[in-house]
């Protein structure tokens, strides 16, 4: 059985990405892979991944400083403090920092997923640098498709 748990602000298991922060909340280990929630911290302005599709998990973002424009196949919407976005399964999707100053937000991943991505990449980081190749690879062993380019502000 998994028991309640509780996570003060300074835990959870944080990973150096380079240019940010993922701060792992929840993980599948103890929701029962319900679900992952992550906190991203310190994205830079400009900052933000390729253009992915998720096939394992649906996601959802929850801004909490700073502000993103996420693309959606439906179009682009301007985030700030309190928006709340989501996307399903398999839907194309990615994010960038627009603000001027960093952005953090919450991401739910739903079943649990993407915490094996987010240590891989730190992984692969810490090692030196990190290719798109090596992005791709690391995505596909997540259940993660990159379907767009790499942006010089993600690796």
């Amino acid at each position: 059985m998994v028991e309640p748990f509780v996570v003060h602000p300074g835990e959870g298991v944080t990973f150096d990405m380079g240019t940010f922060q993922a701060v792992v909340l929840a993980s599948g280990d103890r929701t029962q892979d319900l679900f992952s929630l992550l906190r991203t911290q310190n994205e830079p302005p400009g900052f933000g991944p390729p253009l992915h599709i998720h096939h394992d998990a649906a996601e959802a973002f929850y801004v909490l400083t700073g502000e993103y424009r996420m693309f959606l196949p439906s179009g682009e919407f301007v985030c700030g403090p309190g928006a709340f976005v989501y996307v399903p399964r398999g839907v194309p999707h990615t994010f960038q920092v627009v603000s001027e100053g960093p952005g953090e937000k919450l991401n739910l991943f739903a079943p649990s997923a993407m915490v094996s991505f987010f240590s891989a990449l730190a992984d692969a980081e810490g090692a030196g640098e990190v290719t798109p190749d090596m992005l791709d690879q690391i995505a596909l062993a997540s259940h993660m498709e990159v379907v767009g380019p790499v942006p010089e502000t993600y690796v």
